[in-house]
């Protein structure tokens, strides 16, 4: 298996395309493997000129699990981090962020543009941040800055995102569609569900590692200061459909980021639908 030592972490990665091309680092967002970038999309990249290097989040797919740490009080952490009072978590999005940075050291990469979805646009605005001069651009997609007044998922998503998958493969394939919650209106398709569902529970069921991500959000705080100071070229990409991440987020990334590009995209939810693929392949590669 392609993995690094990377941060003191073991680290799956997968990468496409020319070794000398330029260098596109996909993060992925909470719970979700690195298998949820189409690989369609991938390949549509690399057909650009892009090097695409994708990975698993600790704690998620074939990386390095964070066995024994403690697992976090939901409600309590979301309760205080909307109040402003510190939460603990094992781990922040700095630190997850210091992942991919290892990743693209062990691999000899001095600079890459950096996309990336839901909790892995947060992990890529933290990136382009704490390094602007590795960052070539920033790509922001479905997420938001960390402040509690924006953004924020319905009630619905919500209670949604915080109840447990079923721990069987049957009951977790036939769970699946209830995602759809968040999902594009238009393109949301039960037989996709299930099929992702099967993919996804085959490859990793983890479900410890899900909870103690969603504490280093919140843990993390508003990188609203940083992102005002950024002067990374940057696009930031949202869905009107979007349940879990309200459009807000997207709207004030961008407002927040001096000179970036907003796209808010009709048809999209928290989620990539494939007819929607060549509009993505398009406003990235550009």
């Amino acid at each position: 298996m392609p993995t690094v030592r990377a941060n003191n972490i073991d680290i799956y990665y997968e990468e496409s395309g020319p070794a000398d091309a330029p260098v596109i680092l996909l993060v992925m967002g909470l719970g979700t493997q690195m298998i949820a970038w189409p690989e369609d999309m991938i390949q549509g990249l690399v057909a650009q000129g892009f090097r695409v290097i994708h990975y698993d989040n600790r704690d998620v797919g074939l990386s390095q699990r964070m066995d024994g740490a403690p697992a976090p009080n939901l409600i309590w952490t979301m309760v205080k981090a909307r109040v402003g009072l510190p939460t603990r978590a094992a781990y922040t999005l700095t630190d997850m962020m210091q992942d991919g940075i290892a990743l693209l050291d062990a691999l000899g990469i001095a600079k890459a543009h950096i996309a990336g979805a839901s909790m892995g646009g947060m992990i890529a605005q933290t990136f382009a941040i704490n390094y602007p001069h590795r960052t070539k651009t920033l790509i922001s997609i479905m997420s938001q800055p960390g402040e509690m007044t924006v953004g924020q998922a319905t009630p619905e998503a919500m209670a949604l995102i915080i109840t447990p998958a079923p721990s069987t493969r049957d009951e977790y394939i036939a769970f699946a569609p209830n995602w759809q919650l968040w999902q594009s209106k238009k393109y949301r398709s039960d037989e996709v569900s299930r099929r992702n569902a099967i993919r996804d529970f085959d490859r990793s069921n983890y479900p410890e590692g899900g909870p103690r991500q969603m504490a280093a959000i919140y843990a993390s705080g508003s990188r609203a200061e940083g992102l005002q100071k950024l002067q990374v070229p940057t696009l930031v990409i949202h869905g009107t459909d979007d349940q879990l991440i309200t459009p807000s987020g997207g709207e004030r990334t961008a407002e927040l980021i001096p000179n970036s590009t907003l796209l808010m995209v009709d048809d999209m939810g928290h989620d990539m639908p494939q007819p929607l693929w060549p509009f993505y392949l398009d406003a990235i590669s550009k």
